[in-house]
């Protein structure tokens, strides 16, 4: 039996390139200010639409209205400043296919937006066998009951499960839960990580 059979990807960052700098320099560019006044602004209203609790119209009326400017005319401004900065990974999305050819569960797990999530469904992927957003379940990493969901839909236990991601604090968080948990640094990198947990 193998000890490790399921591996959890992030998005953002993992198996696409970090779309965060992309984002913000569409936004503000739409909103017409400076990045660097934008950001804060952006970043203070962040949380609330990662987890759900507000919608996408509701945050753009927060950041227009913190920063004195009309909304954006657009219907999701946040589809289009996503997909724009969007930039897939294809040796990592290729890894993933590959393992779930091979019999191993595989899960996305990502802090992200609904708009984001309706971009996500329209690439067709089909190489994940759970999806868990944290704009769909009300909670978000580092927080342990994502990863403790991720694990349940997964049906694996936390030892048998290999967590990937970019940021200290979430592979921490997915440590914290008895994951095996990788900080993504390069693509060889991870794959080597892997083999040396068994997973091939």
């Amino acid at each position: 039996m193998r000890k490790i059979d399921s591996v959890i990807f992030d998005w953002g960052g993992v198996l696409i390139d970090d779309p965060r700098s992309g984002l913000l320099q569409y936004c503000a560019n739409a909103i017409g200010i400076p990045q660097e006044q934008y950001t804060p602004v952006h970043d203070s209203c962040l949380d609330g639409f990662h987890k759900g609790l507000i919608s996408e119209d509701k945050f753009w009326r927060a950041v227009a209205q913190k920063l004195g400017k009309p909304m954006p005319k657009v219907p999701s401004l946040w589809y289009e400043a996503f997909k724009s900065a969007y930039a897939p990974k294809q040796e990592m999305f290729a890894l993933a296919s590959s393992l779930h050819g091979k019999g191993y569960k595989t899960a996305l797990l990502s802090n992200t937006e609904p708009s984001s999530v309706t971009f996500f469904h329209e690439q067709g992927y089909t190489m994940f066998d759970v999806l868990v957003f944290s704009c769909e379940e009300g909670m978000m990493k580092p927080e342990r009951e994502i990863y403790e969901l991720a694990l349940e839909r997964l049906g694996s236990r936390a030892e048998q499960a290999v967590f990937i991601d970019d940021r200290l604090n979430y592979v921490q968080g997915a440590r914290d839960v008895g994951l095996h948990a990788i900080l993504f640094e390069s693509i060889d990198q991870v794959k080597d990580e892997l083999i040396g947990l068994g997973v091939e």
